[in-house]
């Protein structure tokens, strides 16, 4: 039986929702200014470039994404600020610091974790895993940006 890389393509479709961003800084920290104030390392503006626009989804790590909960099932997860991008395997490939940034969702009755729209997200681990039809990377909360 072969696979169905058509039908796969339909089925990830549906959890691709969110409207996401890619931001690269080219420069890299080399190009950050020290805050002799606040001590903090500040990136001249504007620091960033835009590598990739599309669908996609950030969901928090570890979760299935299109399965319910059970009616009535307890789970304690442990609070984390570790989430996965699930994107589709034409983006290009992104690197260790990119930034993932939330821009909308275009899912039926409202995004998937409404908090996440407009949030901004550090790859921390390009490599979590390529499959036929989505790419799968590590990403981190941005807390105070």
């Amino acid at each position: 039986m072969a696979f169905d890389v058509e039908g796969a393509r339909r089925v990830v479709g549906r959890i691709l929702d969110d409207k996401l961003e890619a931001w690269r800084d080219s420069a890299g920290r080399t190009d950050d200014v020290l805050d002799e104030i606040t001590g903090r390392l500040v990136p001249p503006a504007p620091d960033e470039e835009l590598v990739w626009d599309g669908f996609g989804a950030v969901m928090p790590l570890g979760r299935p994404a299109i399965t319910q909960p059970v009616g009535g099932s307890v789970a304690v997860e442990p609070p984390t600020t570790d989430y996965q991008a699930v994107l589709p395997v034409e983006a290009p490939m992104l690197r260790r610091d990119d930034v993932i940034r939330v821009a909308g969702s275009v899912r039926p009755g409202g995004p998937r974790d409404p908090q996440l729209v407009g949030r901004r997200f550090r790859v921390s681990d390009e490599a979590v895993g390529t499959y036929s039809v989505v790419r799968i990377v590590r990403v981190q909360v941005i807390l105070n940006d």
